[in-house]
């Protein structure tokens, strides 16, 4: 997959099969949109594109947004290479392309820069200054600019559309598995194991605190079974995400228990996989209760079939 960051000095003429968005969390919905790029290009022998954008506009339009996303850029771009797409467009939202109407976006860039041939946009997908770009618009000029263009049908889980917001919603209210329903996979987070108050080791629970990037959205407060990826081997992993209310802590961390582990992992990057929900943050009355609490979620951890 060809990676394009900015397309001023693109020159490439390759005709496409294109859609354009966020793709936040690369979901089933997305993978929709991505399966009938690869279909159309197939039948007209197309490359198939997709023109997302970083930062996300929501940050440019108002930098003080507490938005937290599904993927950081480094995920995203990996699901999408998993999702064998040719080549992916990354553009800043910056003045020049925010303040292009939806008819200027289609026919200045979508057609006259990358010659699209074809265009696949969501159920509800808009675009251009004042969301002045839809699906009728793009039927619209698709006769004068000569282009094809196709809208997809929302994609359901039960009786939901599927959507990042409604997914982030489910990771918010620590419904892992109403998240991970609409994803199509697991939700992970990924960063360095750096030092913490090593409190976890004097009670039998040595843990590894992860730094997590300050965009990537974490799950409800709270306690969770997760699969640990530690230098391509996989562990069972009881995950806390909170302030550790017991010891009186006031930073929000995110520190992981492995099973079956005692390896320095110190400064290696690793990978936990949500895979349910636990319980809520609790503050506990003593250090026993605690531990007392500990036990029994390691025993569900130990029994929970990943």
């Amino acid at each position: 997959m060809k990676i394009v960051r900015e397309f001023e000095n693109y020159t490439e003429n390759s005709p496409k099969v294109l859609s354009l968005g966020m793709f936040d969390g690369v979901h089933l919905g997305h993978i929709s949109i991505i399966n009938l790029l690869k279909s159309a290009a197939k039948e007209k022998n197309l490359e198939t594109a997709l023109l997302s954008f970083w930062p996300h506009p929501r940050k440019v339009f108002n930098p003080n947004d507490d938005l937290k996303l599904l993927n950081t850029l480094d995920e995203k771009l990996y699901l999408l290479e998993k999702a064998n797409l040719d080549v992916v467009f990354l553009k800043s939202f910056d003045e020049n392309f925010r303040n292009l109407t939806g008819e200027e976006f289609v026919k200045q860039i979508l057609v006259e820069k990358l010659n699209v041939k074809h265009i696949i946009i969501g159920h509800d997908h808009v675009f251009g200054k004042n969301k002045s770009g839809n699906f009728e618009l793009l039927q619209k000029l698709s006769q004068e600019l000569d282009f094809e263009v196709q809208q997809l049908d929302a994609v359901k889980e039960g009786d939901f559309n599927i959507s990042s917001t409604k997914i982030r919603n489910c990771l918010t209210n620590g419904n892992i598995s109403g998240a991970n329903k609409m994803l199509g996979y697991h939700y992970s987070v990924s960063g360095k194991v750096i030092d913490g108050k090593k409190l976890g080791r004097t009670i039998g629970y040595p843990t590894a605190n992860i730094e997590v990037d300050e965009l990537k959205l974490l799950p409800k407060k709270g306690a969770y079974i997760v699969e640990v990826e530690v230098k391509n081997n996989f562990f069972k992993g009881m995950l806390s995400i909170g302030t550790n209310p017991t010891v009186n802590g006031d930073k929000l961390t995110v520190e992981v228990y492995i099973l079956d582990f005692n390896q320095d992992i110190y400064g290696e990057e690793i990978t936990v996989k949500f895979r349910d929900f636990l319980h809520e943050e609790i503050k506990f009355e003593s250090l026993e209760k605690l531990i007392e609490r500990l036990d029994e979620d390691k025993k569900l951890t130990e029994n929970f079939k990943f």
